[in-house]
């Protein structure tokens, strides 16, 4: 339970408060309870002499009386000593003891010095010096404050007690609001790790939590599609594998157990080479796909010429457009530039090769290579069937397909993008794609002619 961020928030909160609420208190005497004293102390001198002039302005016979009233008050003790050091009014013999008062301090008074007498052990005490028709006299006063301020502390100590309480529960439902999002991410979390995707968390904040939110919806989504053309690339290969495995098993056992002519079983070889060539080509993609997606893969970088390399392409894929009576159109200077010249040679004939793949018979194809200082531009543009604008977000991704129906018609797995941008990618280049349905499609990547090594 510990362990619980619900619990480690709380607990902070209260031990920051406690820890706080310590020195503040230590801090707050240390700084005030000078003040307080002189305080105190002005407030007894500003009582004594309103005494002093009660007692003077009494009539002799009344003096007793109104100082057996005044000395009576709970709120403070007075004592009244005469001229001989005798105490008048006012308490006990002890009286004197309990305010540490001695000889000394109250001859200084009947002399006529004021006395102020204060400390750890010992109230705050005021000594006041009068005379009347020449017979001196000392009044001493102190509060008696050591019941109040013990009454104080108990009510300070109910209120910090109150205080921590109040805010315990107050930090409590505080830490839930900020824990609760972080509880149902974690619950979120556990269920997509078994698989389920579709899930999502609504949230209209706007800080960090509400950022997180976002960002694993946003996950959560990418995952999904991820997985569904991870599940449709599964099914797509086991068809494409299985087909050619089923198609080879047969006319193998078709050539062991019947007899045929000569021709018969040539056509029958034929086919089977033709399978086990689909099957390499297959093996061979995903290979290459995981080759490049390997983290540290460094590219053998060379200096050559973009315009005959695209040359080559067009016409090593020549019986294919040939075949379909494609206008082909190359236009390209001289350019030279710097790249892994065999994965780039690999990428064009990924791109070349699916617009001759989906362009229909009769239709153009143009190729078209622009430069400046630092990028080259290669736009392969095709008059085939376009790409809606949905798709066109997913192309790149591995195993996806535009439309599967027309891909198994025409071959093809959907790997040979996802190769295409990562050649880019590792090339520090950019692709985009521009296309409307029925209205073809156009394919730009640029380049850095030369870019720097450590790019590699």
């Amino acid at each position: 339970m510990i362990r619980s961020l619900y619990v480690r928030v709380t607990a902070v909160f209260l031990a920051a408060v406690t820890l706080s609420l310590i020195p503040s208190f230590y801090l707050a005497t240390s700084l005030y309870g000078d003040h307080i004293q002189n305080v105190i102390a002005q407030s007894m001198i500003d009582s004594g002499k309103k005494v002093i002039q009660s007692y003077e302005a009494s009539p002799p016979d009344n003096r007793d009386t109104l100082m057996k009233g005044v000395t009576a008050l709970p709120s403070m003790t007075i004592l009244l000593f005469g001229q001989d050091g005798k105490l008048l009014h006012g308490g006990d013999s002890q009286a004197a003891k309990r305010l540490h008062l001695g000889d000394e301090e109250l001859q200084a008074v009947l002399s006529g010095s004021v006395y102020r007498g204060e400390g750890h052990e010992r109230p705050v005490t005021v000594g006041l010096p009068f005379q009347i028709d020449g017979e001196r006299y000392a009044l001493f006063l102190a509060p008696e404050i050591k019941n109040m301020l013990g009454t104080v502390g108990d009510y300070l100590q109910i209120g910090f007690l109150l205080a921590l309480l109040f805010g315990s529960l107050f930090i409590l439902l505080a830490a839930r609001y900020i824990v609760r999002p972080l509880q149902l991410l974690t619950r979120a979390t556990r269920k997509m790790a078994k698989g389920d995707f579709s899930i999502r968390l609504a949230s209209k904040r706007k800080d960090e939590i509400g950022q997180l939110t976002q960002s694993f919806n946003q996950m959560a989504n990418e995952l999904g599609d991820l997985e569904a053309i991870r599940r449709q690339f599964v099914s797509d290969v086991s068809h494409e594998i299985q087909s050619p495995l089923t198609s080879i098993k047969g006319f193998t056992h078709a050539l062991l157990h019947k007899k045929m002519d000569e021709a018969a079983r040539r056509r029958l070889l034929g086919i089977i080479e033709e399978e086990s060539n689909r099957l390499s080509r297959l093996s061979e993609d995903l290979l290459q796909l995981a080759s490049l997606e390997y983290e540290h893969l460094r590219l053998n970088v060379e200096t050559f010429l973009l315009d005959k390399q695209l040359r080559h392409v067009v016409v090593a894929l020549e019986p294919q457009w040939a075949s379909k009576e494609l206008e082909m159109e190359l236009e390209a200077d001289q350019t030279t530039m710097r790249g892994d010249r065999d994965k780039l040679n690999q990428l064009w004939v990924n791109l070349l090769g699916n617009a001759v793949k989906f362009t229909p018979e009769g239709g153009r194809i143009r190729i078209a290579v622009r430069c400046d200082e630092q990028n080259v531009r290669v736009t392969i543009a095709d008059s085939g069937p376009g790409i809606s604008e949905h798709e066109q977000e997913h192309i790149f991704k591995p195993f996806y397909k535009v439309d599967k129906s027309r891909d198994r018609a025409v071959g093809g797995n959907g790997i040979g993008l996802s190769i295409v941008k990562r050649i880019v990618d590792l090339h520090r280049g950019d692709i985009q794609v521009l296309s409307r349905v029925g209205e073809g499609t156009n394919v730009t990547v640029t380049l850095p002619l030369d870019p720097p090594e450590q790019n590699f």
